[in-house]
């Protein structure tokens, strides 16, 4: 059973309120070592002020031997445009000294983007390098305004999803997919793109276009290689996926003056091993 401590953990800055005194109560230290200097750290829920890589904290005593749990939370930005997410629990004895390690990857990391719109001629050339054909069923995951997978069905694809976790571009693209009267072949929805439900229909995907961050396109990965078909088309504006390759790269000139990269990768049955 859990029993909580959140109210006894000594963090600086806290109202700590002094648990009765006994004999078999010990106390310990908590070291939580986290992926950045600046990182924002909770535990149970709670934020800390301390900031650095490895970071102390005194475990009030309590009964020595019996089992506890702390849930920890950690927030950092790789870069200016992408917010990482890492949760964990511990269950620990009372008594025993705590080490936690925040800095290595789990299966349940999430990360936020910005949201910066595609210029509408590297939207056009994304959808050239999909090869959008008439039988293409096409989804884009962080669809933002909508303007890609709008020209993705104009180029030809007989349906199209877009799904943004943003209510305001939610809103933002189903307006534009009105206007652009594509109502009845494209669809928006709301919510999380690491969700199954809200991705159903993804395993019927032949093209998937992307604009997000090398971070989140890495945590994507795993869900798009079991999900798609071989033969399926992954579009990427500017971002990779780690050590997966792309099959093709190019770089464009855009009319604003800048520079842009696109990448294309082919769903391979020999790629459905990948991690």
């Amino acid at each position: 059973m859990r029993t909580a401590l959140a109210l006894f953990l000594f963090l600086p800055g806290w109202a700590v309120a002094q648990p009765p005194k006994a004999d078999d109560k010990k106390g310990a230290k908590l070291t939580v070592t986290v992926p950045k200097d600046d990182a924002e750290l909770k535990i149970e829920g709670k934020a800390t002020t301390t900031t650095g890589a490895k970071r102390e904290f005194d475990i009030p005593p309590v009964k020595a031997g019996d089992s506890y749990e702390y849930q920890f939370e950690v927030t950092w930005k790789p870069n200016t445009y992408t917010a990482m997410h890492r949760k964990k629990t511990v269950t620990f004895k009372g008594g025993e000294s705590v080490t936690v390690d925040l800095t290595k990857e789990a299966a349940g990391d999430r990360a936020e983007v910005i949201y910066v719109p595609t210029p509408p001629d590297i939207t056009d050339r994304m959808i050239k390098l999909a090869d959008v054909k008439k039988e293409d069923v096409a989804f884009e995951l962080g669809c933002g305004d909508a303007r890609i997978i709008i020209a993705a069905v104009k180029a030809g694809a007989k349906k199209g999803v877009g799904i943004d976790i943003s209510e305001e571009r939610v809103k933002e693209s189903t307006e534009n997919v009105k206007k652009a009267g594509l109502a009845d072949k494209l669809e928006i929805r709301k919510g999380d793109i690491f969700d199954d439900k809200v991705t159903a229909g993804l395993e019927d995907a032949t093209v998937v276009l992307l604009y997000m961050s090398d971070e989140l396109n890495l945590l994507l990965r795993p869900k798009l290689l079991k999900t798609l078909k071989p033969g399926a088309r992954i579009v990427s504006h500017r971002f990779i996926m780690g050590d997966w390759k792309p099959d093709k790269t190019e770089k464009i000139m855009g009319m604003d003056g800048d520079e842009y990269e696109l990448h294309l990768w082919t769903v391979k049955e020999s790629d459905k091993n990948k991690k």
